[in-house]
């Protein structure tokens, strides 16, 4: 399995909140509309990137979407156009994890229609942005439905460069994931992990066609700043952080056996561009 333009190699995005590091970082990225939305002006990336919707801040924050399609597909043409063409935009879809179930007041049925229709929706608004399919859900049969809403939709999600895997995160090291990632890769799906973790990534990451993370971030906030680092309280917003961190869990999946063709290796120069 392959990911978009990438020269046969899945890709590993590492999640940041910082938007700027778009112009120093030499690796992809997973950057945030919510973080963007704040910029008036961008201008062209030197790395990959991938467009995060913020959902399920948005969500948790709200329990409904406060921004319209139109609002939002107008914001990541501008990305687009600025910032140049990221490889894959996340749309405003509905998490089905039982707090945002009780969050929301609605179905996951409810939601996976949500999730489908607005798929739709932005496709329609804006058809040149790269808009990524999610598939959302709790069980494997929810997951197999929303596929098959998409089908009913006219979607053939085994042709398409990517299609995400929604609802995952916090759960993600368990062997029900890891059931539910290996039948839809089975379906010749590419699927996108959002927010894998490396037990995530041992057990099924070789059924995936990329995957982001901000579990570096995380890490950084519960821990003192690196030496040379202090001039912050701790590294969670560091780049220095978190390409060290990044290296460290690509060697270390390789040494164990993992992920060495899916998430290749770093190289002496990568990091930040001179």
């Amino acid at each position: 399995m392959t990911a978009l333009g990438s020269e046969g190699a899945p890709l590993f995005y590492l999640g940041a909140h910082q938007p700027h590091w778009l112009w120093i970082a030499r690796f992809p990225l997973f950057v945030s509309h919510r973080q963007l939305a704040r910029k008036a002006r961008l201008r062209p990336a030197t790395c990959r990137a991938a467009l995060d919707s913020g959902g399920f801040t948005e969500l948790t924050l709200n329990g409904r979407w406060t921004t319209t399609p139109a609002q939002y597909a107008e914001a990541v043409t501008r990305y687009t156009e600025q910032l140049g063409v990221l490889d894959f935009a996340a749309p405003m879809d509905w998490m089905c994890e039982p707090f945002m179930i009780e969050r929301t007041g609605l179905s996951v049925r409810e939601h996976q229609d949500r999730t489908v229709a607005n798929y739709l929706d932005l496709r329609a608004l804006a058809p040149a942005v790269p808009w990524l399919p999610v598939l959302q859900g709790w069980t494997l049969p929810d997951y197999l439905r929303c596929c098959e809403l998409y089908a009913s939709a006219g979607v053939d999600l085994a042709a398409l460069p990517r299609v995400g895997l929604g609802s995952v995160c916090r759960r993600q090291n368990t062997g029900e994931i890891g059931h539910i990632v290996t039948t839809l890769a089975a379906r010749g799906l590419r699927l996108h992990g959002f927010g894998v973790k490396t037990g995530g990534l041992q057990r099924y990451g070789h059924h995936l066609a990329s995957a982001d993370s901000m579990a570096w971030s995380y890490n950084a906030r519960r821990l003192p700043p690196l030496p040379g680092c202090q001039t912050h309280k701790n590294c969670a917003n560091c780049l220095t952080y978190a390409t060290a961190w990044r290296a460290r869990l690509l060697t270390g999946l390789a040494a164990r056996g993992h992920q060495t063709d899916l998430f290749p290796l770093p190289t002496p120069t990568e990091g930040t561009a001179a």
